[in-house]
Formats: structure tokens, sequence, C-alpha cells
């Protein structure tokens, strides 16, 4: 239970606090500001406050919405943890939460997101506890949630994050990115003419891990010259059509890999920054990738 308390005080020290509600606290605390102890209790209790606040915010739906009304806290407002799936004993642990966004402007395009995450919440859920029961030794642990990576007046991002641990640790990682304005979920091949961006990104890629190589001796990439261990049909050549990918605040076209898909395991997740100036023909518009 304590290990239980601890993570949710974790969490909730790392959630900005709006400027809307930050004010309403420091207003109250100046006018309490008369003697040293009357101000301390001032303190301890609107950080209480703020604390229940944001709990609320984050478990519950109906107090999202509600906020979401409020003029200033409306942006802020946009994912929170519809579901939590926890299990811990001496060999197994799980800890899957399942997000749900709001607040997007459009409530079809929101519905079909939240059904696809409650659906992949079930099923790794599911799957870890047909898992429990086939691992007769050994630890079994699963760890999954989310963070959002972009949130522009134009651009959402959200990032889906699962770590399995059984003996070695997988890695894998999901992205979706939402046109914000016109309310579309974005793919990789919707933001080039044709399919010529394969190519390109995969050139550049290699480019930058023969780079990474040369600067670091410890980092090991699976391409031509760099992984004669292998056989010439495991060497990373190109990108899947749909790869991973999602655009960050500035603008900037990120293509992830999980750990393994280019890379020995201790290499973790990673992750390559495309410069515009590789794949500008080849943009469709110059509206998302600046």
């Amino acid at each position: 239970m304590d290990h239980r308390l601890e993570q949710l005080k974790e969490q909730y020290s790392q959630i900005p606090i709006p400027e809307e509600l930050n004010a309403v606290v420091l207003q109250a605390l100046n006018r309490s500001s008369r003697r040293r102890t009357a101000r301390r209790r001032w303190i301890s209790a609107a950080a209480a406050a703020i604390l229940i606040v944001l709990i609320g915010i984050n478990t519950s739906p109906a107090v999202a919405n509600a906020f979401a009304s409020i003029p200033g806290i409306g942006q802020w407002v946009k994912v929170v943890t519809i579901r939590e799936y926890f299990v811990e004993d001496e060999r197994h642990n799980a800890d899957i939460k399942v997000p749900e966004i709001s607040n997007l402007g459009d409530d079809k395009l929101s519905a079909g997101l939240n059904e696809k995450y409650l659906a992949e919440g079930k099923q790794l859920y599911e799957q870890f506890q047909k898992d429990m029961q086939e691992l007769r030794d050994g630890h079994l642990g699963v760890d999954a949630g989310y963070a959002v990576k972009t949130d522009t007046e134009d651009l959402f991002v959200i990032e889906r994050y699962v770590v399995i641990s059984m003996g070695s640790s997988e890695e894998k990682l999901k992205y979706d990115t939402i046109d914000k304005r016109n309310h579309i979920a974005l793919t990789l091949p919707m933001l080039f003419k044709n399919d010529q961006y394969i190519k390109a990104i995969s050139e550049n890629i290699i480019e930058q891990m023969r780079q990474r190589m040369k600067d670091d001796p410890n980092q090991i990439y699976w391409i031509e010259g760099a992984a004669d261990e292998l056989s010439e049909d495991e060497w990373f050549r190109t990108i899947k059509p749909d790869q991973s990918f999602y655009i960050d605040a500035s603008g900037h076209l990120i293509v992830v890999f999980d750990k393994y898909e280019v890379g020995p395991g201790y290499m973790g997740v990673q992750q390559f920054t495309i410069p515009t100036e590789a794949i500008a023909e080849l943009l469709a518009s110059d509206q998302y990738i600046k």
C-alpha cells in the first residue's frame, strides 16, 4: 500500500498546476500574510486543495470534463487515466494505465481513440493473465502507460508505452498524432506526396546511425558494415511505410524504433529526428513539418 501511495505522490508532483488555479492560491496566501502561523495553515490547506483537484482531474472523467469548461483551464485538460489494471505479488507485477482523451473538439474522433486504448489495455492485461498461468518460474512484469509528447494549437501527440519483463525486457512505443484544427489522426503516408519518403527517410537514418557509431563506439546498429554477424536479411535497410513516428512541438518529424528493432537490446528504443531539408520536397504541405 505504501508503495502505491509513493507512486501516486510522485505522479502528482510532476503534474503542472494551471496558472489560473495557482493565482487563486497565491491570492489567498497573500491575504493571510498577517501572521506566520496563519500563512502556514493557508499553505497547507492550499496544497491539499490543489492535490485533491489534480487527483480528481486525473482519475475522474466527470471532474475532468467539468474543469474543461472553465475558461483558461479547458486547454490544460487533455488526458485522464480511465482504467488501471494493477497486480502485485512475489513473482508478478502489472501496472497498466489506460488513457482517455477529451477536449479534442471532435467527439467521434475522441471516442474512436478511446475505444482503441481500452481495447489495447484489456488485451495487454488478458495476455498478462495468460502468461501468469503458463510461467512456472521466474518473474513476469508489465508496465504500460502514456505520455503527452506534443500539445500545440495545431497538434496533439500521445505516446503509449509498454515494457514487458520476463527474463529480459521488451519495450514498445505507439503514437497518435492528431491535427487539432481539422480533427484528423495523421499517418506517415498522409504527410507526403508519394512513397519516395520511405527511401529518403531510410537513407537519412542510416547516415545518422553511422555518425552515432563513429561518435560512440558503444553504439551498434544492425546495418551493412556494422552487423556482419547477422545475415543480410536481418540488416536494417528501410523503414516500414507506417513506421512509428510523431511530430514534436517544433514541427520536427521523429521516427521511432522499438527495442531490438534496429540494434541490440542494451540500445533500447531508438529515435531519429529527420532534418526537414532532407524531406522538404516530398512533403504534401508544410502545415505539420516545419
